[in-house]
């Protein structure tokens, strides 16, 4: 039993990636599954504002929908646990280690031999495993209200796991060293004012790398920011309290981060085209918000914990000397082979949506990184692949909880629906949540930018509301002991939240709704 784990990660990656496969296939005549929300007959419910009732009346038209959500929480809580989980496998491990000693066993004897309830402790607290695993009970609850069909078309044609295949390539491109070398100098020229020092580099790395989540893509910047901050912070090992407001301050801002355009960021991409939102609207109306909102968040932690930063900056020596090492120890990438890699990342950004392409480009690539291995590091698609399974469980239990969260949505004013949003959004990919807005029938243009500002702030909250968080966390759960905690992230997050939250909302501005000034100019024009 000694790769229990590998085996499960194995067999699940696999089928993962074979749904993902099977699910790029033509659509098949089925029923509407999961049911339509305009099939549940109660939008004067609705337009009275009985939101329990339109509940209460979905659950009794299919019980199926309580089921469902049940098991999405479950899996919600689950996260929340997978820390005990690993930790109470690791006493397991010590103490069957022990055992095996006295009874004589040499240590190549214990390695190999791991109790076999402890693997599957630990296997049950990976993070990027756990939606994956309620997959399952997901499953059989709708083989038994339904049949096996149903649940496999729901997989293969209903369910889009365009994004998790994206995350997956463009999380492998980002993270190599001809990329990583190019990010290191543009964010050392601004943590140069600062002497290189670790202060100086957090400060560049949170405010530089989020931004470039507007046209690289989110995932792409979460890797850079999350590499760059294990490489030139998280190393120096900070105090527990230091650890959990970066990587809190890292998600919300690279969540937010992504709002200066209109196609990078998952969850401005699921409105942009059905509100009509451009890149002009984004810039206007939230893009400048958050480049605010970000500095406010950086500089207020930078003050907070500015003793600690000069205490890293004593015990890392000098921030110049140290950034001469990290030059010396790795030899600089050819430039034409830096900008291959970029033109790879811009046809995989460009062609985002259409998943034989960008993987037909990404299998180019593998090529081109052996042939140049010289000046590669190696292609790592170990934590690419965990991260895009985590999020096409998270996409398969998000498609089945359109039942409650729309009514939800749609019966709030604009600061609660905001509020909601950000709350909803730490249960739920943002993505989902504004996905599932632009179903509410009338939406005011102050409602949908409340529901989109309230779903890119609460995108730190938790590991799951922003696809790229799992990548940051994949990258730098290793400075933490026993795993990234749920709740001390949350708490990490908070601050930055509230900030990004208040600058969206309490920042006068008139909003123009970009679909009624075409009508308006279409009018005009007859």
């Amino acid at each position: 039993m000694k790769h229990f784990r590998k085996y499960c990660f194995g067999l699940l990656i696999f089928s993962g990636l074979a749904v993902m496969a099977f699910a790029g296939g033509g659509a098949a005549e089925t029923l509407p599954f999961p049911t339509p929300l305009d099939a549940y007959g109660d939008a004067d419910l609705i337009k009275r504002g009985e939101i329990m009732a339109v509940l209460s009346n979905r659950v009794g038209h299919s019980p199926f929908n309580l089921f469902v959500s049940l098991i999405f929480l479950f899996a919600i809580i689950h996260t929340f646990f997978a820390g005990k989980f690993t930790g109470i496998a690791e006493k397991m491990e010590h103490m069957h280690a022990d055992q095996m000693r006295a009874e004589g066993k040499s240590e190549e004897d214990i390695e190999h031999n791991p109790p076999v309830l402890s693997e599957m402790l630990h296997f049950f607290g990976e993070v990027e495993a756990i939606f994956g695993i309620w997959v399952l009970a997901l499953a059989a609850v709708t083989i038994s209200f339904f049949d096996w069909n149903t649940f496999k078309n729901y997989i293969a044609y209903t369910v889009n796991y365009t994004e998790p295949m994206f995350v997956v390539v463009i999380m492998a491109l980002a993270s190599t060293r001809p990329i990583m070398q190019l990010a290191k100098r543009i964010m050392g020229i601004f943590a140069s004012l600062g002497k290189h020092s670790p202060g100086a580099w957090w400060l560049s790395i949170l405010t530089l790398a989020p931004l470039l989540g507007s046209f690289i893509t989110e995932p792409a910047a979460m890797t850079i920011g999350a590499m760059l901050l294990a490489e030139q912070f998280y190393r120096l090992k900070p105090s527990s309290k230091l650890a959990y407001a970066t990587i809190g301050i890292l998600f919300v801002n690279v969540s937010v981060g992504g709002t200066i355009t209109h196609f990078a960021a998952p969850p401005v991409l699921m409105v942009a085209s059905p509100w009509g939102w451009t890149l002009s609207f984004m810039a206007i109306n939230f893009g400048w918000k958050a480049l605010l909102g970000i500095v406010i968040s950086n500089i207020l932690y930078f003050m907070i914990f500015k003793n600690e930063f000069a205490q890293l900056a004593t015990l890392s020596g000098s921030g110049v000397t140290a950034e001469k090492n990290v030059e010396q120890a790795e030899d600089p990438v050819p430039i034409w082979i830096t900008f291959v890699h970029i033109l790879f990342m811009g046809w995989t950004v460009l062609n985002a949506h259409y998943p034989p392409i960008f993987i037909g480009g990404f299998l180019f690539f593998l090529g081109f990184a052996l042939a140049t291995k010289a000046h590669q590091s190696h292609v790592s698609l170990k934590s690419p692949l965990l991260v895009g399974f985590f999020l096409a469980g998270l996409v398969t239990h998000g498609g089945m909880q359109a039942w409650w969260i729309a009514p939800v949505l749609g019966s709030l004013g604009d600061i609660p629906l905001m509020l909601t949003a950000a709350v909803l959004t730490a249960f739920n990919d943002n993505a989902a949540i504004t996905f599932l807005s632009t179903l509410v029938p009338e939406f005011s243009i102050s409602a949908k930018y409340a529901v989109v500002a309230g779903a890119v702030t609460g995108g730190g909250l938790t590991v799951i509301a922003n696809a790229p968080n799992p990548a940051g966390q994949s990258i730098l759960s290793k400075f933490f002991p026993g795993g990234v905690s749920p709740a001390k992230l949350l708490l990490g997050a908070l601050i930055p939240t509230i900030i990004l939250g208040l600058v969206f909302m309490a920042v006068p501005q008139e909003v123009h709704d970009p679909q009624k000034l075409e009508n308006n100019t279409a009018v005009v024009s007859e």
